[in-house]
């Protein structure tokens, strides 16, 4: 991965965060950055094993980065030139495509708002932003056609909404705990848009056909999540596991629905000072296939050469249902900082280090993600300023 290769916004970030983190000094080990209760400390890109402190709430803004390069079908790499030709020979279909995916970057920004009602129930949402742009080859007949190698599909607007509960199941210590296990409990909102069109497209008897699946905003569908939350700590040290599977239930309005989704995240972490951790995560996931069709997707030059012809090829591979999905395991490294008391910025890189794809379609390359992170004790909180164990106190500030 080169720098230079980000956009500027997200390469100022970057570098802002490195020259901050520069003048480390020798590591001492207190009781971590987040509250004592939540177990000191926790990943800011996966949900943590812990509890907030009762009466308190916590504020995350976070802007991410994905670059996927390149194609894959199982574990092998895929050319784009091997995917493209005739659709259809002498009325007999090839199996060829007319255009295929070669690049996406897709950009996020999510806002999450919680609260902790009492030592052991917290409940959040979380608002989700996203932009995709997608870079597509022409066969050599598009090319003719249009005058162009390629172009590049768009798609841009709100997400899908989370709401999010945590239940804690134990804990060796209701006020500092070494060990704890809770419950994730989740439900997608189906606020993000499975409508978006082919506006970008050269030819203007395109622009007002349907995206494929990878380029639309959300799932269209109620998607519930279930997971279990393990944490453990032995400051300066802190580790934990998280598993979740989510369930798409039903076909959504385009006649289609997602595939249903395992995780399963690891993680370590050091203090390396009063203020600054390191992290290491591995996370796993593993994805189904599409199950149903787009309703489009078998109707004219949108989707199937024929339409109505389950034998018909489509015309790029992002129509087919079956190119989605996989296994992936990817490895994220992160810094945490606190520059200030109840605040917290964390930067995570991750690289993916096995990829086993339903295909062909693209693999990803490499993610990014800043988070800003705020705890606001209210009144009631044991922590609020001014009352015994206040935040500053607490902390070691």
């Amino acid at each position: 991965m080169n720098i230079k290769t980000l956009p500027m916004r997200y390469r100022t970030a970057v570098l802002a965060v490195i020259f901050a983190l520069l003048p480390l000094h020798s590591a001492y080990a207190y009781i971590g950055l987040c509250c004592g209760k939540c177990g000191g400390n926790m990943p800011m890109n996966i949900a943590g094993g812990g509890i907030p402190e009762t009466h308190e709430f916590r504020f995350k803004l976070q802007p991410m980065f994905m670059k996927m390069d390149g194609l894959r079908d199982g574990t092998d790499s895929v050319s784009p030139e091997s995917l493209l030709g005739m659709p259809v020979m002498m009325g007999m279909p090839t199996g060829r495509y007319m255009a295929a995916p070669i690049e996406m970057n897709m950009d996020m920004l999510n806002l999450a708002a919680g609260y902790s009602f009492t030592d052991k129930i917290f409940g959040g949402i979380m608002l989700m932003w996203k932009r995709n742009d997608m870079d597509m080859a022409f066969n050599q007949m598009m090319t003719g056609i249009t005058q162009q190698d390629g172009f590049t599909m768009e798609s841009e607007g709100l997400a899908d909404t989370m709401l999010m509960g945590k239940y804690r199941l134990f804990a060796d210590d209701p006020l500092i705990p070494t060990s704890q296990v809770s419950l994730l409990f989740a439900l997608s909102l189906p606020t993000g848009s499975i409508n978006q069109k082919n506006d970008q497209h050269p030819l203007a008897m395109r622009r007002t056909e349907q995206l494929p699946y990878s380029m639309q905003l959300g799932s269209g569908t109620l998607d519930p999540t279930i997971g279990v939350l393990y944490q453990e700590s032995r400051s300066p040290w802190w580790w934990g596991a998280n598993l979740s599977y989510t369930a798409r239930l039903y076909e959504n309005d385009r006649d289609y629905r997602l595939g249903d989704q395992l995780n399963l995240d690891l993680y370590g972490m050091y203090q390396l000072s009063y203020n600054v951790v390191a992290q290491l995560q591995l996370n796993t996931s593993y994805q189904g296939k599409i199950r149903g069709e787009m309703d489009e997707a078998a109707s004219g030059l949108s989707g199937r050469v024929t339409p109505g012809d389950p034998a018909s090829p489509y015309m790029t591979p992002l129509w087919d249902p079956d190119n989605y999905g996989g296994a992936k395991a990817i490895v994220t490294a992160g810094l945490q900082w606190q520059p200030a008391s109840l605040f917290i910025i964390e930067f995570n890189v991750g690289i993916p280090v096995y990829q086993d794809l339903n295909g062909p379609q693209l693999e990803e390359d490499y993610r990014l993600m800043l988070t800003f992170y705020k705890e606001i004790p209210t009144r009631s909180s044991i922590r609020y300023s001014g009352q015994p164990g206040t935040a500053d106190s607490e902390l070691g500030f």
